[in-house]
């Protein structure tokens, strides 16, 4: 949709905003979120499977404030992040759980113990989720990592080591998987 400039600022003035966004499976993701007072901008989109059967478990979403393919750079940043996980299927609170520790065995073998302490507590508010439902994690540096799991926040995990590790799970060098990763750092989705 083409606007004149006139037409256009007058859209934004009102809050209204055509999103294009990026689809995945079906799914569809908008170009932009806001965070913290920050504009971030969708910067890939990544498609779990399962290991063992290779089915489809969830899109994975990432937003940034500047766009990089440089998976080294995403989870140091000075500035906010957020990563959206829509499933396509049920997944159990057991399995979410395990997801998480294996991520964090694979790329820190030594969890130091903030690690551990914010496993835990992230691991507490995991609960089942069903097809078409969301989590969404927040990483807002020099204050920590807000989790909303279906559209209600459970907390903030304190501390920037953990929301970096965190981000390790989908950028570390033993992803969940190499297709999720090139889709989050801009490729296809597969």
């Amino acid at each position: 949709m083409k606007c004149a400039p006139a037409t256009a600022s007058l859209l934004m003035a009102l809050g209204v905003t055509t999103a294009y966004g990026k689809e995945c499976k079906g799914i569809s993701f908008p170009d932009h979120a806001h965070v913290q007072g920050a504009l971030l901008t969708l910067n890939g989109l990544g498609l779990r499977k399962a290991r063992v059967f290779k089915v489809s478990v969830y899109v994975v979403a990432l937003y940034l404030t500047e766009p990089s393919s440089d998976p080294h750079l995403i989870p140091q940043s000075d500035t906010p992040s957020e990563l959206v996980l829509q499933f396509i299927r049920r997944v159990s609170a057991h399995q979410l759980r395990r997801s998480w520790e294996e991520g964090f065995g694979r790329n820190f073998p030594e969890h130091p113990p903030a690690l551990e302490k914010g496993l835990a507590q992230l691991n507490s508010w995991v609960t089942d989720v069903r097809s078409g439902q969301r989590m969404t994690f927040i990483r807002i540096p020099g204050t920590g990592m807000q989790v909303d799991i279906n559209g209600t926040v459970k907390g903030i995990i304190a501390g920037d080591e953990f929301s970096k590790a965190f981000l390790s799970i989908w950028f570390g060098d033993s992803p969940q998987t190499p297709e999720l990763k090139r889709g989050l750092l801009g490729g296809p989705c597969e």
